[in-house]
C-alpha cells in the first residue's frame, strides 16, 4: 500500500508486542522514536555473496551508508510478507513471490533497529537490478567476509541497524 509522493507516508505504531496500536505519519514516529515496523531482505547469489545497497544521499536516515539487499518500513494495513515482496520491487525493480523467500528472524524493537520491530528475510538473486534512485545510489555483491573486514574497519559506512541485523544473522550467510 505505498503512498502517492505527495502524501506522507503513514505506519502502524505497535506496543512492545507488535500489536498495532494506532497510526502515524512517518516523520512524527522518527522524530518521537515511536515503535513500528520494517523489513530488511538479504540477497545471495550462487557464488555466496550477498547483494547490499548503498542509501542515496538524500535519505533522512543514514544517507550514503551500506545497507542490507533490500530495507523498509510496512505501511499502515500491510503485513511483514507483503512489504517485503513491496520492498523489493520498488527498490530493486525485482519481482519476487514471497515463497522465494526465507522468514530468518524477528528482531525486537530496540535501540539496533531505531525502535522497529524487524523481519529479516533471506533470498537469492542474481541480479541485474534497476536500482531506484531516490532510495538507492550504488549496489554491489559483497562476500560474507568482506562484509565483516569492512565493518571492522570503517563501522560508519554501514547503517546501525545494518550492522546490528547482521550481527545477529550473518552467521546464516557463511561467515
Amino acid at each position: 500500500m505505498s503512498t502517492p509522493d505527495n502524501a506522507p507516508d503513514v505506519f502502524d505504531l505497535v506496543d512492545e508486542h507488535d500489536a498495532v496500536i494506532g497510526r502515524e505519519r512517518r516523520a512524527i514516529i522518527h522524530r518521537e522514536g515511536l515503535r513500528h515496523r520494517a523489513v530488511h531482505i538479504l540477497l545471495r547469489n550462487a557464488a555466496g555473496a550477498v547483494f547490499l545497497q548503498r542509501r542515496a544521499p538524500t535519505k533522512d536516515m543514514n544517507p550514503d551508508c551500506w545497507d542490507s539487499s533490500c530495507s523498509g518500513h510496512v505501511d499502515s494495513g500491510e503485513t511483514y510478507d507483503i512489504a517485503a515482496v513491496r520492498e523489493l520491487g520498488e527498490e530493486l525493480g525485482i519481482a519476487v513471490a514471497l515463497a522465494d523467500l526465507t522468514p530468518m528472524e524477528k528482531i525486537e524493537a530496540g535501540p539496533g533497529t531505531a525502535n522497529e520491530f524487524v523481519q529479516v528475510y533471506r533470498g537469492a538473486h542474481e541480479g541485474p537490478f534497476t536500482l531506484c534512485p531516490k532510495e538507492i545510489s550504488d549496489g554491489r555483491f559483497f562476500t560474507p567476509a568482506e562484509i565483516d573486514a569492512q565493518i571492522a574497519a570503517a563501522p560508519r559506512e554501514f547503517s546501525p541497524a545494518f550492522r546490528y541485523i547482521w550481527g545477529r544473522v550473518g552467521g546464516a550467510f557463511g561467515r
